[in-house]
């Protein structure tokens, strides 16, 4: 780990306002990947094992469309969470994440992150209602999406 990656994970919307201690909880909980440009960290309808967050570079999350190919749902750069809703729901992923660039994320295993959560009621309260902050805003910018869609649609 490097030093900004405390700062980086502090800017994390999931891990918001969270203190200095809880926030090494969590590095401690996670390991340190790396990747080249174009590498698969979790492919659609595999099972969740982890929970990331960007430290460097920048990663794309996509989902297949069939017979379109590939729709691209985000582009996560430094400080940003992905692989929340399988850890969420326990279903398998609902999408693919491949790296755009050379890439270092935190993988946190999804058991060590509920079993602290579990244990830790204060932390689980506040990690919590910040993945509601999160889903929210995601959900809204699904809604957005679908409106400027569906004037595209012929009627």
């Amino acid at each position: 780990m490097q030093d900004d990656d405390r700062t980086t994970l502090a800017s994390a919307p999931l891990f918001a306002a969270l203190a200095p201690e809880t926030l090494e909880l969590l590095l401690g909980l996670g390991e340190e990947q790396r990747f080249e440009r174009g590498a698969e960290l979790f492919a659609e309808e595999t099972a969740a094992t982890h929970l990331y967050v960007v430290l460097e570079g920048s990663v794309r999350l996509t989902r297949g469309v069939v017979p379109y190919g590939d729709a691209v749902l985000a582009v996560l750069g430094a400080g940003e969470v992905f692989g929340e809703l399988a850890f969420l729901d326990g279903e398998p992923r609902s999408a693919t994440a491949r790296t755009d660039e050379r890439t270092r994320v935190l993988a946190i295993p999804a058991d060590a992150l509920e079993d602290l959560l579990l244990m830790r009621q204060d932390i689980a309260v506040e990690i919590l209602w910040n993945l509601v902050r999160v889903l929210g805003r995601r959900l809204r910018k699904t809604n957005e999406r679908l409106t400027l869609l569906s004037r595209t649609l012929p009627r």
